[in-house]
């Protein structure tokens, strides 16, 4: 189970320079891409706003 960006995301851009496989991405909402996510969850841990969740 991948995890995903929620509504809480201020766009910040921290988890994308935290992921190690690069599977999020920015846009008018940021998504993790969960192909290539290897749940190891080092973007939830450095999220600020807590969006980042196991989907």
């Amino acid at each position: 189970m991948a995890y995903v960006i929620g509504d809480d995301c201020i766009a910040c851009g921290t988890c994308i320079d935290e992921c190690p496989v690069g599977a999020i991405s920015e846009g008018e909402k940021y998504s993790i891409n969960p192909e290539i996510c290897t749940e190891c969850g080092t973007c939830a841990d450095i999220c600020p706003s807590e969006a980042i969740s196991l989907g």
